[in-house]
């Protein structure tokens, strides 16, 4: 009896000790992993001037010299403040009117296509250097204004024209034959329109002559049809419309030697 009771405790024992232990307290859940934030591509900077395995030179621009268009000059010929009526051919056309106001010459035409000039007496010339400012007031489109060089006593001479669209050209006539030695050409550096001013020049020496507006160079041509005359100067309507153009200041010099 005593060794079943024995028995029965030894059984029961391990229940009642683990009845009387603590709880055991749970272990914290481990913490919830949190993705990385996703990383960002670098984007490429770019290499403007990669490297090489050689010193690479930059290329440096060849200056190449420019031949010099300004004219050497010598002394003034003469000058004309156009106050002097037997200076110039004035008078009524059938184009229209040729006058002087006050330091200017003015060709004025109302006829439609009308051409009138006017040439400075007693001004046959050879080498020289001429400049005058020629003032367009009424003019459009294709309309011509400039100067007359080297006329002759057959009317045989060169015509350095500007046109009112900015352009520029130079025309002949020789042996009862027109031709452009230098053909209708735009350049920026003829103001288009009216009012305006400008400042034309001709450098002839020998065979060569040399053309210029506003101070820049415009062409250049070698041609020994009419090496001498006179220095006139004309306008030209193209159209319908009236054309306005005066003319003042004239200086002429003789070339360097």
């Amino acid at each position: 009896m005593k060794r079943a009771s024995l028995a029965l405790v030894l059984l029961l024992l391990p229940f009642g000790i683990g009845a009387c232990l603590p709880l055991s307290t749970p272990l914290p859940p481990l913490p919830t992993e949190t993705g990385l934030p996703p990383t960002q591509t670098p984007t490429p900077t770019p290499v403007w001037f990669p490297p090489t395995p050689t010193n690479t030179p930059l290329p440096t621009s060849v200056v190449t010299p420019t031949v010099s268009v300004k004219p050497e000059l010598g002394a003034i010929t003469f000058t004309d403040n156009f106050s002097i009526p037997a200076n110039w051919t004035l008078g009524k056309r059938p184009a229209g009117r040729i006058s002087l106001g006050k330091g200017e010459l003015t060709l004025a035409i109302n006829q439609p296509g009308g051409y009138l000039f006017s040439l400075r007496q007693g001004s046959g010339l050879g080498d020289f250097y001429a400049e005058i400012t020629a003032s367009p007031s009424i003019c459009l489109g294709g309309d011509e204004y400039g100067m007359l060089v080297h006329f002759s006593p057959n009317q045989e001479f060169y015509r350095f024209s500007l046109t009112c669209n900015g352009q520029v050209r130079l025309d002949k006539y020789f042996n009862g034959k027109a031709s452009s030695p230098q053909p209708l050409t735009p350049n920026g550096s003829i103001p288009p329109g009216a009012p305006s001013i400008s400042r034309l020049a001709v450098l002839a020496v020998g065979n060569d002559m040399r053309f210029f507006a506003n101070g820049e160079y415009l062409f250049s041509v070698h041609d020994p049809s009419l090496p001498v005359g006179s220095l006139g100067v004309f306008a030209r309507s193209d159209g319908d419309n009236a054309v306005t153009v005066n003319f003042s200041d004239l200086v002429v010099y003789k070339t360097a030697k």
